[in-house]
């Protein structure tokens, strides 16, 4: 048994919280919101979970130093721009060589860093050198909380650190592979949010499965050779991380991505979109890092550059599907 502290109490925090409790571990879950906290703890349910029951010897907390002191393990599980001020927050609290988890996905826009380089970037500057693993893959959190089959991949230069969370979140319904790829990994889970976005408004245009399976194998193009300018491997892109993700992301309307994508292809303006559905779109805040990597690699990104005419400058959604189908002839490659 391990002691576990959860920093985020979203979907994905709180699902994961019931699975490993599930496993047998010792978790503490923290929020910054008392109404969260006050509210899990009396009712055990989120209200986007179904009917998902967290139990009882799960405890909920709004002392980030009750969830991280003496913990073998602390999970970042909060939205990708809440992770530095989170991690800093933490940080006095961390143990030395304590194995500190990423499961957002995203990266931050102003210093281009994936979010376990910001965590270690926080726990750095208050003097820890956490052991930073990234857990991410084809997961939503409403089938995790169901116990449906799922998969997903823990990454780490450090294997021991890889293997020790692979260990922890294994069960029956969540089978976990390791990858020593740890920025691969997160540049693809940030990337593939922004391409989600652009399945999603082609949706909402009306466009069918022929525009949904392009945005998929173009949008993969893209990541990857994006990922490989950085210096990432390329297989880790047609893995759990990359692809899976993407498709997962791409077509499942439990994706926020998705959904926000399709309400603006309906003529919703963005911000609108946002807040009808209602929780955080990791795609809109990836898109500004996504572009500035392109410009500093100097890789061609047109989906995600489209995607960005769209939700920040105010294209046309079918004049951007226009451009990109007029571009210049060339033939299918990866690089």
């Amino acid at each position: 048994m391990y002691t576990i502290g959860i920093l985020g109490t979203g979907t994905w925090g709180t699902a994961l919280a019931r699975l490993l409790a599930g496993n047998g571990h010792a978790v503490t879950a923290w929020s910054a919101l008392p109404e969260e906290v006050a509210s899990l703890s009396e009712t055990r349910r989120h209200p986007r979970l179904g009917d998902m029951v967290v139990p009882e010897s799960v405890a909920f907390t709004g002392d980030i130093g009750r969830a991280c002191a003496e913990k073998d393990m602390l999970v970042f599980a909060v939205p990708s721009p809440y992770v530095r001020a989170t991690a800093r927050a933490a940080a006095p609290f961390a143990r030395e060589r304590q194995v500190a988890v990423d499961v957002a996905k995203g990266m931050e826009t102003d210093t281009l860093l994936t979010l376990s380089e910001v965590i270690g970037q926080e726990m750095a500057a208050a003097g820890k050198a956490p052991r930073l693993v990234a857990l991410s893959g084809p997961t939503h959190a409403e089938e995790v909380a169901r116990d449906l089959p799922t998969t997903i991949v823990s990454s780490s230069r450090d294997a021991d650190a890889a293997r020790f969370v692979q260990d922890a979140f294994m069960s029956d319904s969540l089978r976990v592979y390791t990858n020593a790829d740890i920025r691969g990994v997160e540049v693809a889970g940030a990337l593939k949010n922004v391409i989600a976005l652009a399945a999603g408004i082609a949706g909402g245009l009306g466009y069918g499965d022929n525009a949904r399976a392009a945005i998929i194998t173009r949008g993969i193009a893209e990541m990857a050779r994006l990922g490989a300018a950085m210096g990432c491997e390329r297989e880790t892109f047609s893995g759990l991380t990359g692809l899976g993700d993407l498709v997962v992301t791409c077509t499942s309307m439990h994706s926020r991505n998705n959904r926000c994508g399709m309400l603006i292809g309906g003529g919703m303006a963005p911000a609108d979109a946002v807040r009808e559905v209602g929780m955080v779109v990791e795609g809109l805040n990836a898109l500004p890092a996504a572009l500035a990597l392109g410009k500093k690699y100097g890789v061609e990104l047109p989906i995600i550059e489209g995607v960005d005419a769209i939700v920040r400058r105010g294209a046309s959604p079918r004049a951007v599907v226009e451009s990109l189908m007029r571009r210049e002839k060339k033939p299918e490659t990866w690089l």
